[in-house]
């Protein structure tokens, strides 16, 4: 198990250089000149090729492409990307509490969501074709069908202005996680509970239940068997929920004034601020990267067949 971490580990490396590459070249094919930009954050009243090139050179902008992109990289594996061009301040310093706050609505909202996949895919897969069954699937797949800042507007017009017992905005209390978590969790427990339902159903059929009934093992165990072997092809979509959740709570944290990645990655990309948006891209990428390793480090600690494949 150990030699297949260091395999997978190491497969992951290059993908990493080239997602790293792929941002540092996207962001440099903007038509925008990034000295400009930073010119006009600092609110110069007129900006002459001078004064461009003296910001470039300030900034290391007139260096060869490929020089940028080492010294850029080897800066970002020391948590250093660079100065924002708006404010001035160190990216990591806007960006680092931002991730933060992301972060803990992106794990609250990730135990929510599989909990209620868990929960909903064991009872829709026993009662398969009864009306709890139909009635569940109905359900999410109508709240699933809403744009979520449709769901979030509904749900801030009823549970903060009309009952008042929310918040809408902020996170200063555990309120404030309430309604964002919960838009987030019926979003995508509502897709994710189907994958349990599925692997339920088509575990049922296999062999070893009708053995077990056989044996005369209570239903309670045979149940306890299916899942986890339904889990074993659930596990990678549970896995890759958190960066999804992670890279796709823009528009929650824009409706609800979440001061998160989301917020900042919005704010970054209309006021031009190129690191910021580098900073952000990255962060995400690698996220994805990182829980897809873990999920097949973890698939493969369930299924030792799985260790061969690499």
């Amino acid at each position: 198990m150990g030699s297949y971490i260091i395999k997978r580990t190491l497969v992951s490396i290059p993908l990493l250089l080239i997602i790293s590459f792929l941002t540092f070249v996207l962001i440099n094919l903007s038509p925008l000149d990034p000295a400009e930009v930073v010119l006009q954050a600092q609110d110069v009243p007129k900006i002459t090729d001078e004064l461009i090139a003296q910001t470039k050179e300030e900034l290391g902008l007139d260096k060869p492409f490929i020089i940028r992109y080492f010294d850029w990289i080897i800066a970002c594996l020391q948590l250093d990307f660079g100065n924002s061009y708006v404010k001035g301040e160190p990216v990591w310093s806007l960006v680092g509490p931002a991730f933060l706050n992301t972060l803990k609505l992106t794990l609250v909202s990730s135990v929510v969501i599989i909990v209620l996949s868990i929960l909903l895919g064991v009872i829709c897969a026993m009662k398969e074709g009864k009306i709890i069954d139909k009635s569940v699937r109905g359900i999410s797949f109508f709240l699933t069908s809403m744009p979520s800042y449709g769901l979030a507007s509904l749900m801030i017009w009823y549970f903060s202005v009309k009952l008042d017992l929310l918040p809408t905005s902020g996170m200063d209390s555990y309120k404030s996680y309430i309604l964002p978590v919960t838009v987030i969790a019926v979003s995508y427990a509502g897709i994710y509970f189907r994958t349990v339902r599925s692997s339920m159903l088509s575990n049922l059929n296999e062999d070893y239940v009708l053995y077990g009934r056989a044996c005369g093992l209570t239903e309670k165990k045979i149940t306890m068997h299916i899942l986890r072997n339904s889990l074993q092809v659930a596990i990678s979509i549970f896995c890759m929920a958190i960066p999804i959740i992670l890279g796709g709570t823009v528009v929650i944290e824009n409706v609800f004034a979440w001061p998160g990645l989301g917020s900042l990655s919005v704010k970054s990309i209309l006021s031009r601020d190129f690191p910021v948006i580098q900073a952000y891209v990255l962060i995400i990428a690698v996220a994805f990267v990182l829980f897809n390793t873990i999920s097949d480090i973890i698939n493969a600690a369930m299924n030792p067949k799985l260790r061969n494949d690499l």
